[in-house]
């Protein structure tokens, strides 16, 4: 017997609430196109809509997120109407989402993973390992300042806040000699023209869960959890599952540097590895290690163990 279609009444629109950066109201117009094409009946009625939630995160601007209190001033308002039934859903960029979620709210799907790596801009062309010495990195990521100070300790490394274009509008005015951005976010922005390089993880091991886009609802919203079913991704679920387990392990910060990527093998496995470093780069940590997907967040949880077990008493590890 064939199901019937997932509606919803057409005086209770689906409301998608996201942050008003460019490259945020992409992801929210990507899941909105995305739950359209899964259920045609919503689009055609127009019920879906995109609600911009301002949060912390986004006014403050002249100290890093470390400084500011952490990575979930990205995401506190957004579950705050959720929470409250403001809105349906919200969009995040995971990498911004802590590892630990508000009571009755939850990580329903992901969506396919776009490439996690990290692009290098540099206003000369130069790659990060041809920068003169004491040239200028901007970045307010402290664990691509320490991975850059780790491979060139010669260079300066200054905070960069701001999107995307504000970013790149700084290169370009010579405030630095280059930084670095999220490549999944240049794609989504179709901004990938002017990168100087792609940097490979050997190179700079990516944030946890960068590129992946997640829709948080509210757990009992049973409603709402079975609309998004059929956006998720088995294979983004599994390689951030590993790689967020990890983090959770470490119980780490913004104030902490630490990277962690895993990869699927195309039988059956992950690879993942983990990277903790002291934020001027001076010392480093790393795991890797091999498990099947099925148990990926147990592979994450025994890599942020191995890590854990070598890192010196100093290495700061505190949620913020």
């Amino acid at each position: 017997m064939t199901r019937p279609a997932l509606t919803r009444p057409a005086h209770s629109p689906l409301r998608i609430g996201t942050r008003g950066s460019p490259l945020a109201l992409a992801q929210a117009h990507e899941t909105r196109g995305r739950l359209a094409a899964a259920h045609p009946a919503l689009a055609e009625a127009g019920a879906i809509e995109i609600v911009v939630i301002k949060t912390t995160g986004d006014r403050i601007q002249d100290r890093t997120l470390a400084e500011a209190g952490g990575k979930g001033l990205f995401t506190k308002e957004i579950e705050e109407a959720l929470a409250e039934g403001a809105i349906d859903l919200a969009v995040h960029s995971m990498k911004d989402v802590p590892t630990w979620l508000p009571d009755g709210l939850e990580i329903s799907c992901l969506l396919p993973r776009v490439d996690a790596r990290d692009a290098w801009f540099s206003a000369s062309g130069l790659g990060l390992d041809a920068l003169p010495a004491g040239a200028v990195v901007g970045t307010a990521s402290l664990r691509r300042a320490a991975q850059v100070l780790m491979r060139r300790p010669d260079l300066r490394v200054v905070p960069l806040r701001g999107n995307v274009g504000t970013r790149l509008a700084k290169l370009a005015a010579g405030e630095v000699a280059a930084t670095l951005l999220a490549l999944a976010g240049l794609i989504r922005l179709g901004l990938t023209d002017g990168v100087t390089a792609i940097l490979d993880p050997g190179v700079m091991l990516p944030a946890v869960a960068q590129g992946a886009i997640g829709i948080e609802c509210r757990s009992r919203d049973e409603n709402t959890r079975a609309l998004l079913a059929p956006l998720g991704c088995r294979e983004t679920a599994a390689r951030v599952s590993a790689e967020r387990a990890l983090l959770a392990v470490l119980d780490g910060s913004c104030r902490t540097p630490i990277a962690a990527h895993a990869v699927a093998d195309g039988v059956g496995g992950l690879l993942l590895e983990g990277l903790v470093l002291r934020p001027d780069g001076s010392e480093s940590f790393l795991a890797r290690r091999r498990g099947p997907v099925a148990a990926a967040a147990e592979l994450g949880r025994e890599v942020g163990l191995e890590l854990k077990a070598v890192l010196p008493a100093d290495v700061f590890l505190a949620r913020s």
